[in-house]
């Protein structure tokens, strides 16, 4: 009975390879749209924020340096708000939702024209305390958390877009 709970793995690997399953986060170059990802240019996105951004996207896209060749534009528009959670007696906040919403759109490099765009969100909290520098340490810690999870939806986006561009190629 034993050998036989062995072989059970082995045959769903072997139905998982026979039906054309290739895993996104794949180390190969061809897995995840890795090529393809070295072949966007991404456009210098506004304010703070969008520089944050911009640089975790190079990071994840481009870790070899811009394309010399690109053939995607991409460009995005980042937008945060706050809200209030918990709330004292005092009518004090102790904490709160930081909301950040990245639209990107990827575009051909020549003729400008939309291929894939969409729009990714996260939400993440953060504590109000009684030290205003605290507070705000904490709310740059959640930004910056929220910027790195976007970055890595993009990519995983992208990729995701990528894999099925090559599945299933126009005609």
């Amino acid at each position: 009975m034993s050998s036989f709970k062995k072989l059970i793995p082995l045959v769903a690997l072997m139905f998982l390879g026979a039906c054309g399953f290739q895993p996104l986060y794949s180390n190969r170059p061809t897995g995840g749209g890795a090529r393809e990802f070295s072949k966007i240019r991404i456009e210098p996105i506004k304010d703070r924020v969008g520089q944050i951004l911009h640089n975790h996207l190079l990071t994840a896209l481009n870790p070899n340096g811009p394309p010399q060749n690109p053939l995607f534009s991409m460009t995005v528009t980042v937008s945060e708000s706050s809200s209030s959670l918990g709330v004292r007696k005092s009518a004090f906040a102790t904490r709160a939702n930081l909301n950040v919403s990245a639209a990107f759109k990827l575009s051909d490099f020549e003729t400008r024209k939309g291929v894939f765009s969409q729009t990714s969100r996260i939400t993440v909290s953060y504590n109000i305390l009684d030290s205003d520098f605290a507070t705000l340490s904490a709310k740059k810690d959640a930004r910056a958390r929220a910027l790195r999870e976007i970055s890595e939806d993009i990519r995983v986006r992208l990729g995701v877009y990528f894999t099925q561009a090559q599945s299933f190629p126009k005609k």
